[in-house]
Parts: C-alpha cells; sequence; structure tokens
C-alpha cells in the first residue's frame, strides 16, 4: 500500500470535497475553532487543546460513541501539525502495513528529521499480534501514535500501549451541540447548505436533534436526505423529518462498552426500585435487539440476589415468568418481561443472599472445627463412637424448636445471617431475634447437659425410618 493510497489526511484530502459527497462529510470541521462539542477536553486551556494548538501532540487513544469526533480531531491534528501525518483503517490493515509505515517513518525521521503521527482508526479490531507489532515504535519515538476506537480502550488496546498513551473520552454530543451542528451545515455557504433557500421547520429540527442520540453524523445523514427531497423554498416539515430519520439509531453493541452499561443501568434501577426507569432500560435493550433470554437471566439473579427473603415470591415470579415466555416467545413475550420487571422493581429488597460469601471467606480464612458430637451421622456407629449422642429433635419440642450447638465449639457466637426490616424478612428477624435470645452460651450448655443423659423420651430422634440424610 502507498503513502498515496494509505494516507487519508495528505494535502488532496485537506481540501474540501466536491458537492456530491456526503453532507456529513463536507462538514468535518477542518480547524479547532469550527470544532462543535467535547469542551470537557478541547475547551480553552484545555491539555489537548493546548497540545494540538503547540503542535506537541504525543501518543493519545480517541475513545467514545460513533459520531462524536473522533476521527475528525485526527483530521484536525493533520491540519495542524508539521510532522508527516499517516494513517492506517484496522480492519483492512495487516502487520505488513504496519511494518511499511513504521520503515517509511524511520527513514522520514533519519533523513528529513520529521516526525510521524500514525493514526490508527477503529484500533480495537487490531489484534494482539498487530499491536505489539507497533509497540516498540511508540516507545522508541519512531512513532507518535493516534487511536481511535469505540472500545474501552483498558479492554481492548493492550496494556503496554494504554499505558504509553493518553486516554481521552470522547462524550455523546447534547442537543444542544447537535443543533449547533446542523445551523452550522444550514447556514455554510462553501460546504452547506448557505447558498440554497432551505427551510427548516423548528418543529422538523427538534424531531431530527432529538432522534439522532448524541451523534452528529446521524443527524447531518438525515438532514441531507430531508433537504434533498424537499424543493428549494418549500420548508422541510416534521412529517419530512420523521420519514429520513424513521428509527433513532440506538446505540447499542452486544460486545461493547454500551451493552455492559445498559444492562447496569437496567440492574440498579430495578435495585433502585424504580419501575419507570427499569422498563425504560429494558426497553432500550429490546428495541436494539439484545437476546430477551440475556434480560430474563439476569432479573433471575437479581430475584434471589437483590429481595431474596424480602419476597420470597419474587423468584417464583421470575421463573414463571421465564417459562410462559419460552411458551409463548416474542412479540407477545414481552407482557411477561414487562410483568416481571415491574414485580422485582416494586418488590422489598434485601441482599442478605450474600450471607453465603460472608460464610465462605470464614471457611477459607479460618481453622476448620469440628462438626459437634450431637450432629453427627449416628446411623453407622452410634454404638461404638458415640456419634450422634445428645441431639435434640427439634420437632419433639413446643414451637419446634430447641435451642443446642450447630457450630464448632470455636465458631460459638458467630453470626453471618443479618435479616433486613423489610418485607418477608421482618417476620424472619422477629422469629431469629427470638431464637437467639434463648441461644445463648450459658443455656445452651446447661440444656445440653441435661438433655445429653437421656437416652429415651421425646428428646431423641426416632431411630425407625431415618435415613443418613434425615439425621
Amino acid at each position: 500500500m502507498s503513502d498515496s493510497d494509505s494516507d487519508l489526511f495528505d494535502a488532496s484530502a485537506s481540501q474540501f470535497r466536491s458537492s456530491r459527497a456526503p453532507l456529513a462529510d463536507r462538514m468535518r470541521p477542518r480547524t479547532l475553532d469550527e470544532y462543535i462539542g467535547q469542551d470537557h477536553i478541547l475547551g480553552p486551556g484545555r491539555l489537548l487543546r493546548r497540545s494540538i494548538e503547540a503542535d506537541r501532540v504525543t501518543s493519545v487513544i480517541f475513545y467514545g460513541p460513533p459520531g462524536t469526533g473522533k476521527t475528525t480531531l485526527a483530521r484536525i491534528i493533520a491540519n495542524t501539525t508539521r510532522s508527516h501525518f499517516r494513517t492506517l483503517n484496522a480492519v483492512l490493515a495487516g502487520v505488513k502495513d504496519i511494518r511499511a509505515a513504521i520503515s517509511d517513518a524511520e527513514t522520514r525521521l533519519k533523513l528529513h528529521q520529521q516526525r510521524t503521527i500514525l493514526f490508527i482508526d477503529e484500533v480495537h479490531r487490531f489484534n494482539k499480534a498487530q499491536q505489539d507489532a507497533l509497540l516498540p515504535h511508540v516507545e522508541n519515538g519512531t512513532v507518535t501514535f493516534i487511536g481511535a476506537t469505540t472500545e474501552n480502550p483498558y479492554f481492548e488496546v493492550i496494556k503496554a500501549l494504554v499505558s504509553r498513551s493518553r486516554i481521552f473520552e470522547l462524550q455523546s454530543l447534547t442537543e444542544n451541540d447537535l443543533r449547533r451542528v446542523a445551523e452550522f451545515a444550514l447556514a455554510n455557504e462553501e460546504r452547506g447548505y448557505g447558498r440554497r433557500r432551505v427551510v427548516v421547520d423548528e418543529a422538523a429540527l427538534d424531531h431530527l436533534v432529538s432522534t439522532a442520540n448524541g451523534d452528529a453524523r446521524s443527524l447531518l445523514n438525515a438532514l441531507e436526505l430531508a433537504v434533498e427531497t424537499t424543493s428549494d423554498g418549500e420548508p422541510v416539515t416534521l412529517v419530512t423529518a420523521e420519514e429520513s430519520i424513521q428509527k433513532r439509531a440506538v446505540l447499542y453493541d452486544k460486545e461493547g462498552d454500551a451493552h455492559y452499561d445498559t444492562i447496569s443501568a437496567f440492574i440498579k434501577s430495578l435495585r433502585g426500585s424504580d419501575p419507570d426507569a427499569s422498563m425504560y432500560w429494558m426497553g432500550r435493550m429490546l428495541y436494539a435487539g439484545e437476546d430477551p433470554r440475556f434480560i430474563i437471566r439476569r432479573m433471575l439473579i437479581f430475584a434471589a440476589e437483590d429481595i431474596g427473603l424480602a419476597d420470597p415470591r419474587a423468584i417464583q415470579v421470575a421463573i414463571s415468568c421465564a417459562q410462559a415466555f419460552e411458551w409463548v416467545g416474542m412479540p407477545e413475550g414481552r407482557f411477561h418481561l414487562a410483568q416481571c420487571c415491574l414485580y422485582l422493581a416494586t418488590a422489598p429488597k434485601s441482599n442478605s443472599t450474600y450471607t453465603f460469601f460472608d460464610a465462605l471467606k470464614y471457611v477459607e480464612n479460618e481453622q476448620s472445627g469440628e462438626v459437634p458430637n450431637p450432629l453427627k451421622d449416628g446411623n453407622r456407629d452410634a454404638e461404638g463412637l458415640g456419634h450422634g449422642k445428645g441431639y435434640l429433635y427439634p420437632h419433639a419440642y413446643h414451637n419446634h424448636y430447641v435451642a443446642q450447638q450447630y457450630l464448632p465449639d470455636n465458631m460459638q457466637g458467630v453470626y453471618f445471617y443479618e435479616p433486613s426490616d423489610m418485607g418477608y424478612e421482618r417476620t424472619i428477624k422477629e422469629r431469629l431475634d427470638y431464637w437467639r435470645s434463648r441461644d445463648s452460651e450459658t443455656d445452651l450448655k446447661r440444656r445440653v447437659e441435661r438433655y445429653a443423659e437421656k437416652d429415651e423420651g421425646a428428646a431423641h430422634e426416632p431411630d425407625e425410618g431415618t435415613s443418613s440424610e434425615d439425621s
């Protein structure tokens, strides 16, 4: 691949495209003054702006959703730098192309003392071998690396390359930013519609802006379609705008950050007992094509993890809705998804099932205690070793409860489960508090000593019909 083929930012590319080029391409900002949005990294005095203006850009990675200006920033740098600017697209380029670009950079540095900035679009598409091939030349300064990615670079780019780059996260454009983009395109005489009699109704512009989902490219594509299908002098109406951008371009990649961020927002809304937000995020996932079974699976987990015994019916509802969905399928199965979502969102909450991990941590970190003798299996060696002797059969006592030792000796007084005051767990808490109040060490020893002497009577476990598992 020659320099002229691979370099999208050479002198010829810096000229305005022909009038037949797409509006989104024609309206790409060429300078920082034309760039709209991203004030958090490009506002007056910000590091990135100062670096570009001073032509002191170091290795950076631009990370953000589509249409937020990552490639545009690379173009602006290409237009302002005195360095040679070369680009590769990670979808098309291989290790051979990287080596060719590095060889050219080494020659320029040696013969002309000119730096090379290597821009790699969609850098997350590079595999590890390709990224490893680039790394040493970034380290020794042969090239200054600029990458653009829609995926989180901390997951998709090798750590060594990330550590040698400054990460700048670009955010979806606000509606105010998008309105400025549209107005700039309508007013610009050289690249936009400033020389034509274009009138856009306020309601139509509002619709285009609100449905662009923070994506300037999506907005300009829809605006171009609306204008080009309307006669000069005729207003672009709301109906035309709706036809031009028929469906919101929901940002959702099942393998990307948006996937994880959206499911996170869904779960946190359920946990926060907000049925409206929960329904919104679930609707957003389904609209974008998410597998409904993935959502069901997460709700099944949520029912036990975040509701638990505060409402034991929650897991039953979740399972029933999951089974009903399998019978019905889409699209009617959305009713079952909605019912499950609303039930979980409005149910009382408790995360007491995390008690298991407290117990597990205790097992991992503490010395295991011996099983108390009364709890041992007495079906095999009760006569020889006395296993199971002294066990108090709870069903033989009032309220089917009797205080006795269930934990090893070294764990007396250790409590893992602390019920909340929410929902059904309030009842559990009252019952457990009563049991634990009777379970003091002194009272326990007294009861064990008193009943251990008894081999007959109601206090002993029935012998017949009792298996090892029952004991």
